[in-house]
């Protein structure tokens, strides 16, 4: 490798439009706020105004945008104090907003592609009139919550986002209350994120104990002056922070399961916001990971992305669900990300142009998928589906070129910042750089037959669905005879189209235009890109990437697009499949290691409470009582009894003071 790591750690105070950069949080954190209060009196128009809170969001970010290129580059670091905290002895916490490139390039992507996602949503949920408004205030309250994460000026601020956004999912994956698998996913989802919870606040609490403040200035300027261990240890709690808000191994199996949510809320969760938090922590987190000190830590980084990104791909393959199959394809792509920005100065800004190209065409296919099961009653299995292209001629095309964006066809966006990834990679040299970035040419090998797959049994191909009937569901007038629903598949509302074709355009372009501008603006932030060279030329990574694509887009067309599909699953299969259907054992791992070992743990502390803690209070409370019955016996009432007593009582007296005198 050569280059250098430079990155300006001073900040400005913010001044001209950026002194209002507080109306970012304000604007959805009080949507949510109206519609939350206002109940049912907001059922007619509450929608609208959670959209234009948002829209409004972006309108400021676009302004905040290009009032910050305006500034020269060492200048476009700005702190925006709010107020004083917390403040208590030698913790003090400013609740502050952190404006430069790398927060204003997040705040550009989770204001514009929310607002895509919340006009889809209009139409999407204009089958539930009389709850739509909750939905939109958990969306805004969402929107808020991400905002204040990447946005904030500490590590403490970062959490109360990070947790924020954490209750805002809860609430939306968890939105079908009726149904249990709904509930079952909300709750996973929700304590998935509290073990990798855990480590974020662990390292904020050992920043504070080395260094006595969480702030990002000084946690930055101070961090290349502790110990090795220290570096390593926060490095390492807050990649289990990253982990669990990100779904990377071994805390990725709640993000599949958060399908249970509402499409649009999987959009917003997998594409522009909640997964990209574990990327962002480690871009922010860059001072501290560029440290030579630091280099295991980068190197487990490395290693947890790549194992991911292989684990996302391999049970990519095996599922028939629609949207399943774009989670898994999210794990395996934040995996992407995670492996550029463990690999540091070369990678950081590789990481996030992946995150923005991202954010274009996985919401796309994330909204198309939704778009098809609002035509198809709400079916999610594709070998019910089968030649949807006639039917739904806007959905397949900007669906379509989502698809071709993700596999890294020539010219669209996953083209160029997947390829500076694996590029990255197989610069590392040696042993390091062919096993990374081995992985990585595997994966998109990998991502090209599952994703190809796909395309062919949703749209290509005879029509499976016309003599089919949806799933039957209990009817509560006549629940003995439920009836399943014919299918009419139909092009989707305009509401719903418009955002998915202005997403297509940046599938299609997002990645030419931002690879040419996006490492220079984010230097100030994350420092510059430091060049790599490695066994293969770039050219060379760029041909033998689309090679291996279309080696596994061909696979997959001679495998499913020769042959019909049976439209029930066969019975056996290979144990291969039947592995990467079972999430390749990830929650019988997570049962075996941690659900099962806190059970018994838990009933046998009960067991200790109740025989124990519980049976030494109750024993002495018997023996006290049953002795105090006995000596209420003695109390008869007769003089005579009690004059005894007293006798036999003296008596021992005397003898006791005869022996003392005379032994």
């Amino acid at each position: 490798m050569t280059g250098t790591f430079n990155l300006a750690l001073d900040t400005q105070p913010a001044a001209g439009a950026a002194s209002a950069a507080w109306l970012l949080l304000v604007l959805p954190a009080l949507g949510a706020a109206v519609l939350l209060i206002g109940g049912r009196r907001t059922n007619k128009w509450g929608h609208l105004l959670g959209s234009g809170m948002v829209i409004a969001a972006f309108a400021y970010a676009v302004v905040l945008f290009f009032d910050t290129t305006s500034l020269a580059a060492e200048d476009r670091l700005r702190d925006l104090h709010l107020f004083d905290w917390i403040s208590v002895n030698q913790l003090s916490v400013d609740f502050g907003l952190r404006l430069d490139p790398l927060s204003i390039t997040f705040v550009l992507l989770i204001t514009g592609v929310g607002s895509l996602i919340h006009i889809y949503s209009i139409g999407y949920m204009n089958h539930e009139l009389e709850d739509r408004r909750r939905f939109f205030a958990y969306l805004n309250l969402f929107i808020a919550a991400m905002l204040l994460l990447v946005l904030g000026n500490s590590f403490v601020t970062l959490y109360f986002g990070w947790e924020g956004v954490g209750l805002a999912s809860y609430l939306l994956i968890g939105w079908y209350q009726g149904k249990d698998f709904a509930a079952t996913a909300a709750k996973k989802a929700f304590l998935m994120n509290r073990v990798g919870d855990v480590g974020l606040a662990l390292a904020i609490f050992l920043m504070f104990k080395t260094m006595g403040s969480t702030q990002y200035d000084v946690v930055f300027s101070e961090i290349g002056n502790q110990s090795t261990g220290t570096i390593v240890a926060i490095g390492l709690l807050l990649l289990l922070g990253a982990c669990g808000k990100s779904g990377q191994f071994p805390l990725q199996a709640w993000l599949p399961d958060a399908m249970a949510g509402p499409t649009p809320v999987s959009a917003l969760i997998h594409a522009a916001t909640m997964v990209t938090a574990g990327v962002y922590l480690i871009a922010r987190s860059s001072p501290l990971y560029s440290l030579p000190q630091a280099e295991d830590a980068r190197l487990v980084v490395m290693i947890i992305g790549a194992i991911t990104l292989l684990l996302g791909c391999i049970i990519g393959c095996a599922y028939d669900d629609f949207k399943k199959v774009l989670a898994y394809s999210t794990v395996s792509q934040i995996g992407y990300m995670i492996l550029a920005v463990g690999l540091g100065p070369a990678g950081y800004a590789f990481g996030i142009l992946h995150l923005l190209t991202h954010g274009f065409f996985k919401a796309g296919l994330f909204l198309g998928a939704g778009s098809v099961m609002h035509a198809m009653n709400d079916e999610g299995d594709i070998r019910r589906m089968g030649g949807l292209w006639k039917k739904m001629p806007i959905t397949f095309a900007t669906w379509t070129l989502g698809y071709l964006a993700l596999i890294g066809f020539p010219f669209l966006s996953g083209y160029f910042s997947k390829d500076e990834i694996i590029n990255a990679a197989l610069g590392q040299g040696g042993t390091r750089g062919w096993v990374f970035g081995g992985i990585a040419l595997l994966g998109a090998a990998l991502t090209a037959f599952y994703m190809t797959r796909l395309l062919i049994l949703v749209w290509l191909g005879k029509p499976r669905w016309e003599n089919l009937t949806s799933p039957a569901t209990p009817d509560p007038e006549s629940p003995e005879a439920p009836v399943g629903k014919p299918y009419h598949p139909h092009e989707s509302p305009s509401t719903m189209t418009i955002p998915m074709i202005i997403l297509a355009f940046g599938s299609v372009a997002g990645g030419a235009i931002l690879s040419s501008m996006l490492p220079e603006w984010l230097t100030p932030a994350i420092g510059e890109v430091e060049e790599t060279h490695g066994a293969l030329s770039h050219t060379m990574v760029g041909i033998l990437t689309v090679v291996l694509a279309a080696i596994g887009a061909g696979l997959a067309f001679l495998l499913f697009g020769r042959r019909e599909t049976a439209v029930e699953r066969p019975k056996r299969v290979s144990f291969p499949v039947r592995a990467a259907r079972a999430d390749l054992f990830g929650n019988h791992l997570n049962e075996a290691l941690f659900a099962r070992p806190g059970t018994w743990l838990t009933r046998a502390l009960v067991y200790v409470d109740n025989r124990g803690v519980d049976g030494l209070v109750n024993g002495i409370a018997a023996g006290l009582g049953g002795s105090s019955g006995r000596l209420r016996r003695t109390q008869t009432g007769f003089v005579r009894s009690y004059a005894l007593s007293m006798l036999g009582g003296s008596i021992l007296v005397i003898a006791a003071l005869l022996m003392v005198r005379f032994a």
